[in-house]
């Protein structure tokens, strides 16, 4: 048996995004592979599915190092106030809050100081980069703790964890990417981010990217050997859509968004087609669900477009709320600006609503039954939501053709790649 050393940020019930919940499937596939899995994460709740994995609490981990441990690994390191587009999951309103707390009582802290154990957040916020750091030193202490194989990092805020865990025991290291700084912020990139993610590139011994899209900007623009990048395209879980049954609250058809409301999902775009379907089909309402910082520029924009009253807001979803959300809807799109993978069409597909996704996500390499269309191009996609309102037959074949496709999407076949991935590292 395979044992796998996985540092995480999320895993559901408590998520922000799409990465807890490959998370969650991801181990679940793993272990109907026979690989076993410590995941270990920030700060845990307790509630967490350990059905197909054991969790381990960061915080409730005693760190022990050497102060030259530190400043070996983090002496170029140096800690700054950053600026929110660090912060993918929360919105500026909280961000500011957060700031503005401690400025007022007068905490700037500029080096990692440890007490014996340190209670970790979990969370997005002010602070993030000092977590990311004390989690990279518990991590070692961590990896000298257990037995295993392999470590498995996710994503750039435990790519230092997967790498001090490396350090300490000399076990292969593979790091999961599932979103790169290019994705999150265009050519705008933080620098800083950008060079922990290559950092955790180049010490990995295999990269995992969840599409061919992700898998040629490792490569292109983080100059990573194609030899050690593999793609490993994500699924959905069916255990987790029960059958539901909703009564709708309105007459009208549903047109949903539902994501984070920044720049990479692409809000803006699908704003301005709702504005041209509304003209030509008056019986549909939008709905965007998700928070983020074009939230309120968004909220300006409906209102100035005069299209308020078949248009609204959400907020955040999690859990049964996403299902309820997809059980309400008649159209899912998703007009992201770069989307390395994208579950949520999935999600949707699972719930037989027929789905319209960017031509520019990674999802679209293995879909074949969803409408594909340049996430710029906007006429274009409000012909695609009008269609599939105007017409049932059409409407009826791409919620039946995009749920049996979806069926062969399983976790289950993801976790087989990358149990051959472990195996050309371990050689088990």
């Amino acid at each position: 048996m395979t044992r796998v050393l996985m540092f995480g940020w999320e895993f559901p019930p408590h998520i922000a995004g799409g990465l807890g919940t490959a998370c969650l499937g991801l181990t679940k596939g793993l272990a109907k592979q026979d690989v076993e899995v410590l995941f270990v994460m920030p700060k845990a709740s307790g509630d967490e599915d350990q059905s197909a994995v054991r969790i381990i609490n960061a915080s409730d981990v005693e760190a022990l190092y050497h102060t030259t441990d530190i400043e070996e690994y983090w002496k170029k390191i140096r800690f700054m106030e950053i600026g929110s587009n660090l912060i993918p999951y929360m919105d500026p309103e909280h961000f500011e809050r957060e700031v503005g707390a401690n400025r007022k009582h007068g905490r700037k802290e500029e080096k990692i100081g440890f007490r014996n154990k340190y209670t970790f957040s979990g969370k997005y916020g002010a602070n993030l980069m000092e977590e990311v750091a004390r989690y990279a030193i518990v991590a070692g202490t961590i990896a000298r703790q257990y037995d295993f194989d392999v470590i498995h990092a996710h994503d750039w805020l435990t790519y230092p964890a997967g790498i001090a865990a490396k350090r300490a025991t000399g076990k292969p290291l593979v790091i999961h990417v599932h979103a790169t700084e290019f994705d999150r912020s265009g050519e705008n990139i933080n620098s800083f981010v950008y060079e922990l993610e290559r950092q955790g590139m180049l010490e990995a011994d295999r990269v995992v990217t969840v599409s061919n899209l992700t898998r040629n900007i490792v490569i292109n623009r983080y100059g990573i050997d194609p030899a050690k990048v593999f793609t490993v395209h994500n699924a959905v879980d069916f255990q987790s859509y029960p059958e539901l049954e909703v009564e709708r609250g309105v007459k009208e058809k549903v047109v949903t968004f539902l994501g984070r409301i920044t720049f990479q999902k692409g809000p803006e775009y699908f704003i301005e087609a709702a504005n041209l379907v509304l003209k030509a089909y008056p019986n549909v309402r939008f709905v965007m669900a998700g928070s983020g910082d074009l939230m309120n520029r968004s909220i300006r924009r409906v209102a100035k477009l005069g299209i308020a009253t078949r248009f609204h807001f959400t907020g955040f979803l999690r859990g049964q709320d996403v299902q309820k959300m997809f059980a309400h809807s008649d159209v899912y799109v998703m007009p992201s600006v770069s989307e390395p993978f994208g579950i949520s069409p999935l999600e949707a597909m699972r719930s037989g609503v027929p789905t319209i996704i960017s031509k520019q996500s990674g999802v679209a390499e293995v879909l074949k039954h969803a409408i594909k269309v340049d996430f710029w191009d906007v006429y274009a996609l409000s012909d695609a939501i009008y269609g599939l309102l105007k017409y049932p037959a059409l409407h009826r074949m791409a919620g039946r053709c995009g749920l049996d496709e979806v069926n062969t999407l399983k976790w289950e076949n993801a976790a087989s790649h990358l149990k051959e991935i472990y195996q050309g590292v371990t050689g088990k």
